[in-house]
């Protein structure tokens, strides 16, 4: 029998589905490469390292399991639709469209740059749960900043070590890849503490949403088991 969705379930969903969203955009656009101040890029640093914030407010209202469960559903999603991308790559085009090498040099990611990203993310998001609630024990439950950064700026390094090395080495020169570790990890620091007000506003909307203490996890928490 069909039931109508609980706020928690929405608010669960919501930010889940903007996590996954991030995700495969991330992995879309990490074909081109920018510059920002200085620094070099892939363009997914945009709105990958945005996934840690989402996490992390996944971890403070709803914990560890949850988290994880959902970062499992992000790694299927994006092999789904590295496998879509793939296909329609390799479906012949019609004779009256003329842009199917732009089409594969944008989407056509290689593959060993697919495994590098898909390793580094799995790597990277559980390690970040998993600081994000050591860290919390560690104070109690208070200074969500402190866990939000500590837990992230540690992960990023995670992410990129791994990205870099297993898309990169002995394709590049050593000082190449040091250089590009360098430059994504300034970028990924700058937008990880930039984004510890975001984790203040969602965190602080869904628990007056769900009307839940600072210390508290939602009194109706069976969202997986819901889904």
């Amino acid at each position: 029998m069909e039931q109508n969705m609980n706020k928690e379930t929405k608010a669960f969903f919501l930010l889940s589905c903007i996590f996954v969203t991030l995700l495969v955009v991330s992995n879309i656009i990490a074909g081109k490469i920018i510059m920002v101040g200085g620094l070099i890029a892939p363009a997914a640093v945009l709105c990958y390292a945005l996934t840690f914030a989402i996490s992390d407010a996944l971890s403070e209202i709803w914990g560890k399991e949850k988290t994880q469960f959902i970062i499992k559903i992000g790694f299927i999603v994006s092999i789904i639709s590295a496998i879509m991308i793939k296909i329609a790559i390799l479906m012949p085009s019609s004779p009256d469209w003329m842009n199917q090498g732009e089409f594969s040099l944008i989407l056509g990611s290689n593959f060993r740059i697919v495994i590098a990203s898909m390793l580094a993310y799995l790597v990277s998001q559980h390690h970040d749960v998993w600081a994000f609630h050591f860290w919390k024990g560690k104070t109690n439950g208070k200074h969500l900043w402190l866990r939000n950064n500590l837990s992230t700026l540690f992960s990023q390094i995670i992410d990129t070590v791994i990205f870099i090395l297993v898309a990169f080495y002995g394709v590049l020169p050593n000082s190449v890849i040091f250089d590009m570790m360098i430059s994504q990890y300034i970028i990924k620091l700058i937008i990880a503490i930039a984004d510890t007000p975001i984790v203040y506003i969602m965190v602080g909307v869904i628990r007056r949403m769900l009307k839940l203490n600072s210390d508290s996890t939602p009194v109706n928490a069976k969202v997986v088991k819901e889904i």
